[in-house]
């Protein structure tokens, strides 16, 4: 159907101080950002992830990460760093990492990408194969020069010097460029810098030293949303965060127990419940 506004040619007239002017019509930079968006590389899981729908409860470092991640799309471009969120499995950080990114793809035109950090040196390892018509630049090219970079997951892969030495290329490449990257990662600080399970072995010292340079380290914490029962709401998340040890952090992988006491509190309506979990309650 042509719209009625440009007649399909992608320009409507306006009136500016009684000239009659064109611009673009709203039509055409839907377009434009249904192209851009469908090349942005996100997972199909997360193509419907939104800042309005993240779910929230009274958490505030939760509703702290909410509140930057909304600042840092309606300023977009004009930011001086990009994001770092830290925290547990499942507490929402690629949720609002790939929400950002539709925004500012949808409302500034943005050229983004996303790529899980695994996925990505899997795909450049991918070229090395004689037989891959694709090269190594043909990969970090984009990933390079994109407006907008989510690097997802950013301490999952298996350390090696290759690994260093090109996530170091590309992470340098866009911190001169001043070009803004959102990553996110599980691996968080540690008072013991030998800790394996630490940010800074996990990515190194060179890569440690210029993440703080180029991004606000955003760390919270809440409710796995993959351990809640399905369509749970604010006050599930809220009572599952609370009998957590540590929020973000499940006693156990099977969520057997966590899950019968939201299937009570939710039974019982009551948003002041008290749930019974031997590991007692949590903090911050």
């Amino acid at each position: 159907m042509t719209c009625p506004l440009c007649d399909g040619t992608g320009w409507k007239p306006v009136e500016i101080d009684g000239v009659q002017r064109v611009t673009r019509c709203d039509c055409w930079r839907a377009k434009v950002g249904d192209t851009l968006l469908a090349d942005a590389r996100i997972p199909r899981r997360y193509q419907h992830c939104d800042l309005g729908a993240f779910i929230t409860y009274p958490n505030e470092r939760l509703l702290n990460a909410l509140t930057r991640s909304r600042q840092f799309a309606e300023q977009f471009p004009v930011v001086d760093k990009g994001l770092f969120f830290v925290g547990a499995p499942g507490i929402g950080k690629t949720h609002l990492a790939v929400a950002i990114l539709r925004q500012v793809i949808r409302t500034r035109g943005a050229r983004g990408i996303f790529y899980d950090t695994r996925d990505l040196l899997k795909v450049i390892r991918s070229t090395y194969d004689p037989t891959n018509r694709t090269s190594e630049q043909d990969i970090l090219r984009p990933v390079m020069t994109a407006d907008l970079l989510v690097l997802d997951d950013l301490g999952a892969e298996k350390t090696s010097d290759w690994v260093e030495e090109t996530l170091n290329l590309i992470v340098n490449t866009r911190y001169n460029e001043r070009r803004a990257t959102i990553f996110t990662s599980n691996y968080e600080e540690k008072e013991d810098r030998t800790d394996p399970e630490s940010l800074l072995v996990r990515v190194g010292f060179r890569m440690h030293s210029r993440l703080y340079e180029m991004c606000e380290f955003v760390e919270f914490d809440g409710a796995d949303f993959r351990h809640a029962p399905s369509n749970s709401g604010p006050d599930e998340l809220h009572a599952l965060w609370k009998t957590l040890k540590r929020p973000g952090k499940l006693p156990s992988r099977s969520g057997g127990p966590v899950r019968a006491q939201l299937r009570e509190h939710k039974e019982r309506h009551d948003g002041r419940a008290e749930l019974k979990w031997t590991g007692g309650k949590a903090g911050s």
